[in-house]
């Protein structure tokens, strides 16, 4: 159970760890290379995002880098195929993270059993609420796997609570309106918004968008539980390489 593998990690460490990348960018083989330096450097677990034509929560970095990774090939089935070989080469829990178009056409249940089949832990699904998540949900309980729902700073306390009682592993909040890899102002406005969100729900509180220094991260500690790193990622792999990576991720410790 995810739940408990953070709360577990928890005990030892003050906050977590959380990656984004992109499935297939630059390439399957450097995605590969890039989640072994991420998991050599500590990373407590990581989102595998399925590229789609229309990213809508996220900025430029991630949409380019879906773009490439759709020019250059990249399919559902080929990054199950891939996400498979990493569930079972890396001792850290994995996520999908992707469009609900993605469901809807691959078929939702025969995709959450694809899912538990390959031995990923749970999957964010940004713009599916629980409303319209009927099905998703069902099948997400049946495979035993922890749909991840998301806080904004707009979203109402009444709402924050009502969108908990669905979620599993974790909450997701983000750090402000709009979509990722833009500056974010880690200040006491954050630190009243991750009160909010604390008071909502029980479940660990990861912190994304705008993440990408120690100095975010130590900010976090104590107003959050897993801090979210993902367009600051690929900027350092598209200015500097794969290799540039896995110092990057101990820096941030």
């Amino acid at each position: 159970m995810l739940e408990k593998y953070l709360n577990s990690r928890l005990q030892e460490k003050e906050i977590l760890l959380m990656t984004h990348i992109v499935l297939g960018y630059p390439s399957f083989e450097d995605s590969f290379k890039i989640i072994e330096a991420m998991v050599a450097a500590g990373v407590d677990l990581m989102e595998l995002q399925i590229p789609f034509s229309e990213p809508i929560a996220d900025g430029p970095v991630i949409l380019q880098a879906n773009q490439k990774a759709l020019a250059h090939g990249a399919t559902v089935q080929k990054c199950f195929d891939f996400s498979r070989k990493i569930a079972q080469t890396f001792d850290i829990p994995f996520l999908f993270m992707t469009y609900y178009n993605i469901l809807f056409k691959y078929g939702v249940e025969r995709f959450a059993a694809a899912m538990a089949a390959g031995g990923l832990k749970g999957a964010i699904v940004p713009d599916l609420p629980p409303e319209e998540g009927r099905e998703y949900l069902a099948a997400m309980q049946k495979y035993d796997l922890a749909p991840i729902f998301i806080f904004s700073p707009t979203t109402p306390d009444e709402r924050m609570q009502y969108l908990a009682s669905f979620g599993q592993g974790f909450i997701y909040c983000v750090a402000r309106k709009g979509v990722t890899g833009v500056d974010t102002d880690f200040s006491r406005q954050l630190g009243e918004y991750l009160g909010r969100c604390r008071r909502a729900t029980k479940l660990p509180l990861a912190l994304g968008f705008g993440v990408k220094e120690k100095e975010d991260l130590d900010f976090l500690k104590g107003k959050a539980d897993i801090a979210v790193v993902g367009s600051q990622t690929i900027r350092l792999v598209d200015n500097e390489g794969v290799g540039a990576v896995g110092e990057f991720i101990q820096n941030l410790r």
